[in-house]
């Protein structure tokens, strides 16, 4: 009777349905159509939900999975989100609760699927790591010398700074640009002495009481150091104008209860973004975990993007999808006035990039003609 009204609500909102009774239909179902969300019972005969999630994740890993029950329990609850379960809903479930929960399920899904596109188009290879004798010791030296730079975002609609993204520079020799740094961080485990010295530098110039907006990156380890959430920190200070970007380069799935430290930031006052989108695809459950206010298209992806009908398509259809769900969609590396046109045309809402300014102290001004 339930599946019943599943259908006819699901259908009712536009939605083609597949029915299957058991967890083993369910698969069948996966193995022979192309599916856009899954919704299932947890209580089935046979199989479980739990473990016909298991089984679909084993498959495939960013298809949203929405789990119900009669009968809940935290244990299951945890079992659910353990495996990566996109909601938990408990029944009785209103059809137009069902509608909503499902349609951000399958733009989800979708969005990954474009996101996987965008990755085969750029062919991206895993950074390079350096390693030389004395790297220890040259880091420490990095973080001595480590200074930020700002960059303009501009609203072209407007004609106008919509904020300021800090990049951060070193001074040190064996690592030449910031992917380096980083690197050597990861490499060395201190990738949260970084970021927390970032952080630290990154608000100074900032006016208190002004309403520029700073972008600042995150890299997930930062979620796990319990210096970001002080809120004493003159970025906690500033935190309504405060975007933190976490980028789509790196996994979240080391960091543990990173969707409560997400929703602690939120309660600090911080927006977020996903940073690198389209060229670091790190999954459906990273991006339905961060639910992000803010996406950066990766400046790989606009590149040329005047030039390339395929790019168009890609960032067409990703600035659809953000705009249904409600995500200010950022274009990064815009270099030249045909790039601006054409994202402009494609429903990108926010530009950054040498056409505009290049990175400076604070605060350059950017061209807006």
């Amino acid at each position: 009777m339930l599946l019943r009204a599943y259908r006819r609500a699901l259908e009712g909102a536009g939605y083609e349905v597949m029915c299957a009774v058991t967890g083993q239909e369910a698969l069948e179902c996966l193995r022979t159509a192309a599916v856009d969300a899954i919704l299932t019972d947890i209580l089935m005969p046979g199989m479980d939900g739990v473990e016909l999630l298991r089984e679909v994740k084993r498959t495939h890993p960013d298809l949203a999975v929405v789990l119900t029950t009669g009968g809940p329990t935290v244990e299951t609850a945890i079992a659910a989100l353990d495996h990566g379960a996109f909601r938990y809903l408990v029944k009785p479930v209103e059809a137009r609760v069902l509608v909503e929960v499902l349609g951000r399920a399958v733009k989800l899904s979708r969005l990954a699927a474009v996101k996987r596109e965008a990755l085969a188009l750029l062919d991206e290879r895993d950074a390079r790591l350096h390693d030389r004798a004395g790297l220890e010791a040259a880091f420490d030296r990095a973080l001595q010398g480590l200074y930020v730079v700002y960059q303009p975002i501009v609203e072209w609609r407007t004609r106008s700074v919509y904020g300021y993204e800090c990049l951060v520079r070193n001074t040190e020799p064996t690592f030449p640009h910031p992917g380096a740094l980083f690197d050597a961080a990861d490499k060395l485990g201190r990738l949260r002495d970084l970021g927390a010295r970032i952080r630290d530098l990154a608000p100074q110039p900032f006016d208190p009481t002004g309403l520029a907006r700073l972008f600042l990156n995150l890299h997930p380890t930062d979620l796990g150091d319990e210096r970001l959430f002080a809120s004493e920190h003159p970025l906690a200070r500033m935190a309504e104008r405060v975007v933190l970007e976490v980028t789509e380069r790196n996994s979240l799935e080391r960091v543990p209860d990173a969707r409560h430290r997400i929703a602690r930031l939120r309660g600090l006052g911080f927006r977020v973004a996903v940073d690198d989108l389209g060229a670091g695809y790190a999954g459906l459950s990273s991006f339905a975990l961060l639910e992000p206010d803010v996406a950066k298209l990766d400046m790989a992806i606009v590149r040329d993007v005047h030039r390339s009908p395929m790019r168009q398509k890609l960032i067409r259809s990703m600035a659809d999808l953000c705009r249904d769900m409600g995500i200010v969609l950022v274009a990064e590396g815009v270099e030249c006035r045909e790039e601006l046109e054409v994202l402009c045309a494609l429903g990108c809402d926010l530009f950054q990039g040498f056409y505009f300014a290049r990175p400076g102290k604070p605060f350059p001004e950017p061209r807006l003609d």
